[in-house]
């Protein structure tokens, strides 16, 4: 049996070409539909840009960490100092002031058993609103303890609902178990792009990212 195996991922088999079946096995390529012939061809072009772009992007990524940390670590050297806060966040610029690359650490929170009680807490203060009164503040507060998709905690609508100005005892017991709650599982760290044409205009953000293209 004659095989082999051309670049375009077909395969001669006694003399005749074949593709994958998508089972693990060959199928003769003149018994596939030529719609989804050209679904193929479309597809392995697509896939056979995006590979290497996103090897590209992959180098791109460590070469930029690896110059960020060689501005920290000359500075290090010369003053003992490091650019930026204590969570390694911060703004690196260009003398001309026309290009920018800013350095952010997010860190990923979680939140302990102390949220049950901060709940309970919530709930016995509303309880004890009248109906209209609790009604808009009442759906505030469903929105930052109900779970998204993922089975996260809505960390947005938590922080909105600790900036509250409310005095009930409860409601302060309830908004210093969350903070006792909150625990930083992790951080990543995101670097974003700038430049502008001038001086004093507005900063245009860099995309890399193809969804945001």
């Amino acid at each position: 049996m004659n095989d082999m195996t051309p670049p375009d991922g077909r395969r001669i088999i006694d003399g005749e070409e074949h593709i994958g079946d998508g089972k693990g096995g060959w199928q003769p390529v003149r018994l596939v539909k030529p719609q989804h012939m050209l679904e193929d061809e479309v597809v392995r072009k697509i896939i056979g840009h995006a590979l290497p772009l996103s090897e590209q992007v992959a180098r791109f990524k460590q070469h930029t960490f690896e110059d960020i940390n060689s501005v920290d670590a000359i500075l290090a050297q010369e003053y003992d100092a490091k650019l930026g806060g204590p969570k390694g966040n911060k703004t690196l610029t260009s003398v001309d002031g026309l290009r920018k690359v800013i350095v952010q650490i997010a860190e990923h929170i979680d939140y302990g058993p102390e949220l049950q009680i901060a709940k309970a807490l919530v709930d016995e203060y509303l309880n004890e609103l009248t109906e209209g009164a609790a009604a808009e503040l009442r759906l505030f507060v469903t929105r930052a303890f109900n779970t998204d998709k993922a089975g996260l905690i809505n960390r947005y609508e938590i922080a909105r609902i600790k900036r509250f100005a409310i005095e009930d005892p409860r409601w302060k017991r309830a908004m210093q178990a969350i903070t006792d709650a909150e625990r930083a599982v992790g951080s990543k760290t995101y670097v974003r792009c700038y430049h502008r044409k001038k001086f004093d205009a507005a900063w245009e953000p860099i995309t890399i990212d193809l969804a945001k293209a």
